[in-house]
C-alpha cells in the first residue's frame, strides 16, 4: 500500500515508528521506545543495509538510540530479525518459539535462491518481484539470549511493555509489545495494514483470537508489521476479512476444491484495494488443514509455487 511517508515517525512521548511503504513483502516497519538513556527497539530489517538506514535516523532524531539497550523480534521471519548484528551488545529478547524458528531459513539461503532465480522460469520471476530489491549477503544470523513463554513485562526507564505472545498465528511465536500507558501496539506481523496477510503457521482461529485481545486492549495507535499506522479499526477489518475467508473456504472445502482452485474462485472486491492478493492461496491452505483436524505446517517453496500461479493468472 502505497500512499504515506517513509521513515521515522513519532507515535507517542518516547514512541517511535519506522516505516518502509509501500509494506509489501520485505518492506516491514519496526519502532523505537525511549525514556530517557533507557532505549529498546522493537525489530530490525531484511538486510544489514536497511539496517543501518534506519539506525541513522533513529540516532540522528533520537540521541539516546546512539546506544540500544534491548531488541525485541516480534517473530522469526527474515524481515524482522536479519539486521539483528548491527545491534552490538544490546539484549535480544524474543519468544521460545520465535527463537527456535528464527533458525530454520538461513539468510545464505534467501541468497543462494535470488541467485538462482533467473533460472527459475515463473517461480523465479516471483521470487525476484517480491524479494530482488533485497541483499541477503553478509548477513550473519544473531539469536536471542533471551526468550520467554506466553508473557513478558520490561521497563524502559519508567515505561513498562507488556510483551504478550499470541502465535501460532502469522509464525509460531508472534509477539505483541504493548505498553498500556501510552495506548501503543507495536503489533508485528499479527497487523498488516492494507495488505492481504499471510498465515505460514495457523491457525487461522488463532489469528482471529489475537485479533480480539487487541481490540480489547484498546490502544490508540497500532504500529502494524507492515504498512500504515492503524487504528483498532484496521484490527477489527482484518478479523471479519479472516472471518469472511474462513466460511469461504469452508465451503470451497467441502466442494472439492484445491486452495488454488479456491483463491481463483473468489471474486468479491470488498478487500479488493488491498495489496498481495496471492496470499490468498496460502491463507486458504492453512483454514483447509484447521478444517482437516491437523495443522499441517506451510511447505514455503510449495506456497511460492502456488503464490506465483495465483499471481500470474489469477
Amino acid at each position: 500500500m502505497t500512499g504515506y511517508a517513509p521513515g521515522l515517525q513519532q507515535v507517542g512521548e518516547g514512541f517511535y515508528a519506522y516505516l518502509q511503504p509501500d509494506g509489501g513483502w520485505g518492506w516491514s516497519n519496526a519502532g523505537l521506545v525511549v525514556d530517557g538513556e533507557a532505549t529498546l527497539l522493537v525489530d530490525t530489517l531484511f538486510d544489514l543495509r536497511l539496517t543501518a538506514e534506519m539506525l541513522r535516523a533513529m540516532r540522528a532524531a533520537v540521541p539516546a538510540a546512539a546506544r540500544i539497550d534491548t531488541l525485541v523480534n516480534t517473530h522469526a521471519d527474515g524481515d524482522h530479525c536479519w539486521g539483528n548484528q548491527l545491534l552490538g551488545d544490546a539484549r535480544i529478547v524474543a519468544s521460545r518459539r520465535t527463537a527456535m524458528e528464527m533458525g530454520e531459513l538461513p539468510p545464505a539461503t534467501m541468497a543462494a535462491l535470488a541467485e538462482q532465480a533467473p533460472n527459475m522460469g515463473e517461480l523465479g520471476a516471483f521470487f525476484l518481484d517480491c524479494f530482488g530489491a533485497f541483499d541477503f549477503s553478509g548477513i550473519e544470523l544473531v539469536l536471542p539470549q533471551h526468550t520467554f513463554n506466553g508473557q513478558l513485562t520490561l521497563s524502559v526507564g519508567a515505561r513498562e511493555l507488556q510483551l504478550i505472545e499470541v502465535g501460532p498465528a502469522h509464525t509460531r511465536g508472534d509477539t505483541l509489545v504493548y505498553a498500556p500507558g501510552a495506548g501503543v501496539l507495536f503489533s508485528g506481523d499479527i497487523l498488516f495494514s492494507g495488505s492481504h496477510p499471510i498465515a505460514w503457521a495457523g491457525p487461522v482461529s488463532n489469528w482471529i483470537a489475537a485479533c480480539e485481545l487487541i481490540l480489547a486492549m484498546k490502544p490508540e495507535v497500532i504500529v502494524p508489521g507492515h504498512g500504515p499506522l492503524a487504528t483498532p479499526d484496521a484490527v477489527r477489518e482484518l478479523k471479519q476479512y479472516f472471518e469472511y475467508l474462513y466460511e469461504l473456504a469452508r465451503e470451497r472445502h467441502a466442494a472439492g476444491m484445491t486452495p488454488l482452485q479456491a483463491a481463483r474462485s473468489i471474486s468479491d472486491d470488498r478487500w479488493a484495494r488491498w495489496g498481495n492478493a496471492e496470499r490468498l492461496v496460502v491463507n486458504i491452505a492453512n483454514i483447509y488443514s484447521e478444517l482437516d483436524g491437523e495443522q499441517r505446517p506451510v511447505n514455503p517453496l510449495a506456497a511460492f509455487e502456488q503464490m506465483a500461479q495465483l499471481a500470474a493468472r489469477g
